[in-house]
């Protein structure tokens, strides 16, 4: 039966004596607290040569008396300590430190801002790396898959479609269509100063059918669908299925990458058009109640007006996101630790990340197509 540990006052020395387990918790956690009411505490030395049996509670206890940092200073310089004590002591003063540090740091200054802002750098340059790998080992996984039809996961990839397609049309047409609207009405009220909302055919066409109409459609795949990627692979790779899968023999690249991927490419083109049609209607709801812009003047300067081109800008952006989208989706939910927090923040880290990546590269295709005149 362990005896209870006792904390005395000698001269300036600190002595802990007996065993300090958890048994005695309570009792030593007042002694701790009433030596701590001392202001002197801190700058005593300590003497624990008489310290009988010690478990984790009482090593805790120990780093609350003398502070993080300074046990493991003293739990290194003795050199009579017992390996596995100076380990024990070791360790619980590391996993304090992280709360003492959160509990006593003060108003970041300069340089922690600055040190927070380079690890983010590092971070995000990491994270582009791990994507740039990725989207080659997806790629390749697809080019070894193509010549081989009976690799093909054909009921997998069109269950994905079905969900990833079929299922997110009515949001997508309807979300379409009322910012349609809003732009017919943002267009009317600015060209009716100059005389000029006839116009406001010609605005709506060329912002459906070459931004909005795919920059909308995959940012709600990527609050809808990207999101739905990182979750279900998460699970899967915290109940260990992604592990059991390789133990099998079979590529989980092959069998949960790459159908997701695929439908993504296969259903955001359609969606794309979905929503150019949505947009343009909404526009012209709009035109033929406030404008007095009929249907048919409608359509025939759409006809005139409005080149091929632009609607080929917009869906021939809509692979390339759709790609991007998935696989960041995909990427995330396999980076799962295996807890459910782990599986939360990947979730929330695969949508900033797919809207992010979105909105980068239509500004960069913005830019390429401005300068070849396209």
């Amino acid at each position: 039966m362990p005896t209870a540990g006792n904390l005395t006052i000698e001269r300036d020395t600190l002595v802990l004596s007996k065993d300090w387990v958890l048994t005695h918790f309570g009792e030593l956690r007042s002694q701790v607290h009433e030596a701590l009411a001392n202001p002197d505490t801190g700058h005593r030395s300590v003497d624990w040569s008489g310290l009988g049996q010690l478990d984790s509670a009482g090593a805790m206890l120990i780093a609350e008396l003398l502070g993080s940092e300074r046990l493991v200073k003293l739990a290194e310089a003795d050199a009579s300590m017992a390996p596995e004590r100076r380990e024990l002591l070791l360790t619980v003063a590391r996993a304090t430190s992280g709360l003492d540090a959160g509990t006593s740091r003060q108003t970041p200054g300069l340089r922690e801002a600055l040190a927070a802002v380079g690890r983010g750098m590092a971070s995000f340059y990491q994270d582009q790396k791990l994507l740039a790998g990725f989207i080659g080992q997806t790629l390749a996984t697809l080019m070894s898959v193509l010549p081989r039809p009976g690799r093909w996961r054909l009921t997998s990839l069109v269950a994905h479609v079905q969900s990833t397609g079929l299922d997110a049309l009515p949001i997508v047409a309807l979300l379409t269509f009322l910012v349609g609207a809003v732009v017919a009405f943002l267009g009317a009220t600015v060209l009716e100063d100059f005389g000029a909302t006839i116009y406001t055919v010609h605005l709506v066409s060329y912002a459906f059918l070459r931004e909005f109409g795919v920059v909308l459609a995959a940012i709600l795949l990527a609050g809808r669908t990207a999101s739905a990627y990182t979750a279900q692979l998460g699970s899967m790779k915290a109940n260990q299925e992604v592990d059991a899968l390789r133990a099998t023999g079979l590529d989980p690249m092959e069998m949960l990458v790459l159908p997701r991927v695929l439908a993504m490419v296969i259903s955001l083109p359609f969606l794309t058009f979905v929503g150019m049609l949505s947009g343009i209607l909404g526009g012209m709801l709009v035109c033929v109640l406030s404008l007095d812009i009929s249907v048919t003047q409608f359509l025939t300067i759409l006809e005139r007006d409005i080149a091929l081109n632009h609607f080929l800008v917009g869906l021939g952006k809509a692979p390339v996101f759709a790609f991007v989208v998935a696989v960041i989706g995909c990427l995330e939910g396999l980076k799962v630790s295996g807890s459910a927090q782990s599986v939360g923040e990947h979730t929330t880290s695969s949508v900033v990340q797919s809207i992010f990546m979105v909105i980068l590269l239509d500004a960069i295709a913005a830019l390429f197509f401005m300068e070849m005149g396209w």
